[in-house]
């Protein structure tokens, strides 16, 4: 319990410092991203979850991303589910297809885990395995994510939600060339209800990545998604 603890007051520490500080050196890109999920329960215990993600830059000169994932998930407890999956990733250009992007991808959630003040705590570990057509290696990296999500009123269904989700390489290759954190995404949003089985999520996304050699870049995107659940 004390290292969930310590790992949620960094990511929150990170998330409050971010938010508040301007940006030193770093190239900065305005953003668009809209994502639409779905969750399928199989029984008691078995669910399958679809999302996809298209990403649009300003400094990309439009398209640059649609992120597909697939995966299958194993409750292990009442709020811990295991997943596994893939996800299909092609890159774009300023709207024209450049490189392909295959991952295979392995998670555990844990679903409000923690109640702090009025709000709930939850948090995921994720691995994944990258491999790009015509590009050779394999890219190793893990993606921890802790997520607050604050309630308006007592027992309502619309609230504040703050996320922090850090990008850790763990190895390099010819297209993963940084071993570490290589970036972090912090997300502050609301999260409403539109009915019974759809979640609307509207809100501001800051990813800062770290490169050595050159200024770091600062991406600030308008986030918006829609999810379902049956």
């Amino acid at each position: 319990m004390r290292s969930i603890v310590t790992a949620v007051a960094t990511g929150l520490c990170s998330l409050a410092v971010l938010f508040a500080a301007g940006p030193a050196r770093a190239s900065e890109d305005e953003q668009l991203w809209t994502a639409s999920t779905a969750t399928v329960k199989l029984g008691d215990k078995w669910r399958v979850l679809q999302d996809v993600t298209a990403r649009f830059s300003n400094d990309r000169d439009g398209l640059y991303e649609i992120e597909a994932n697939t995966l299958l998930g194993y409750k292990v407890a009442d709020n811990v589910t295991v997943w596994v999956g893939y996800t299909h990733d092609p890159n774009y250009n300023a709207g024209h297809f450049s490189v392909m992007e295959h991952r295979g991808r392995q998670q555990i959630t844990m679903d409000n885990i923690l109640k702090i003040g009025p709000g709930q705590l939850s948090a995921r570990m994720r691995i994944e395995e990258r491999w790009r057509e015509g590009v050779g290696g394999t890219a190793y990296r893990l993606r921890p994510f802790i997520k607050y999500v604050l309630p308006f009123h007592k027992d309502g269904k619309t609230a504040l939600l703050l996320s922090h989700e850090s990008f850790i390489d763990l190895n390099r290759t010819n297209f993963q060339r940084i071993q570490g954190e290589e970036r972090m995404r912090n997300l502050i949003a609301i999260t409403t209800p539109l009915a019974k089985n759809v979640n609307l999520e509207v809100g501001y996304l800051h990813q800062h990545g770290f490169r050595p050699d050159a200024d770091d870049s600062n991406d600030h995107a308008a986030s918006m998604t829609l999810g379902f659940s049956f």
